[in-house]
């Protein structure tokens, strides 16, 4: 079985070959994650399992250290070239992935959004419209064994082993192993350290 596998990453990998090679060609004359983005929108559209080798295989060309063993689902966007994707990330339909590294194992559910940090529009001046004022892109840290849950916003990094729930907005760095809910997302509970239960959720026998 890991033998046929290897084979199937080897032909995956001889087809991104090519998509690589114009992605550098292509990024010589224009803004090297315009181009990236365009190639990223292309491939989102492939469904099924061929869709999902082709995807890991030229992340893992394309993108710093990444690997080829990620799966990225179909319709998900990744805008940044400078990402990272660790060794058995499961990436979730729909999303859109900014600058960031995500660390093994983790699970990122469908229709989540991970930017590129807070500041991405600067919005001081008054007199200049938002979108010529610039901004400053973060590569934003997603720890090992980590999962966020769906269509949950990511603005600051998460700490390893941590748990974001669906829905939640991740405005400030947390802790490793933090279970957080809410806009913006709060700790409830840390896996590493277990709050008791309160009198009126324990159950008989606890």
């Amino acid at each position: 079985m890991r033998v046929f596998k290897r084979i199937v990453k080897l032909i995956f990998l001889l087809l991104a070959i090519p998509l690589y090679v114009l992605l550098s060609l292509f990024s010589q004359l224009a803004n090297n994650d315009t181009v990236f983005t365009a190639f990223s929108q292309g491939l989102s559209l492939i469904p099924g399992k061929f869709g999902t080798y082709l995807r890991a295989a030229f992340y893992h060309l394309a993108c710093p250290d990444t690997s080829d063993e990620i799966s990225v689902g179909f319709l998900t966007i990744l805008s940044h070239r400078n990402t990272t994707i660790a060794k058995g990330v499961y990436i979730g339909p729909q999303c859109n992935i900014g600058m960031c590294s995500i660390g093994e194992n983790t699970l990122i559910g469908s229709g989540v959004h991970i930017l590129s940090g807070s500041r991405q529009h600067a919005f001081q001046d008054i007199d200049r419209p938002i979108q010529d004022q610039g901004g400053v892109f973060e590569k934003i840290q997603i720890g090992a064994d980590c999962w966020l849950g769906n269509t949950s916003l990511v603005m600051a990094s998460l700490g390893n082993h941590s748990i974001l729930a669906a829905g939640s907005v991740l405005t400030k760095t947390s802790a490793e192993g933090d279970i957080l809910a809410g806009n913006p997302a709060k700790p409830l509970n840390n896996r590493f350290n277990p709050k008791a239960k309160p009198p009126s959720q324990r159950m008989k026998g606890d």
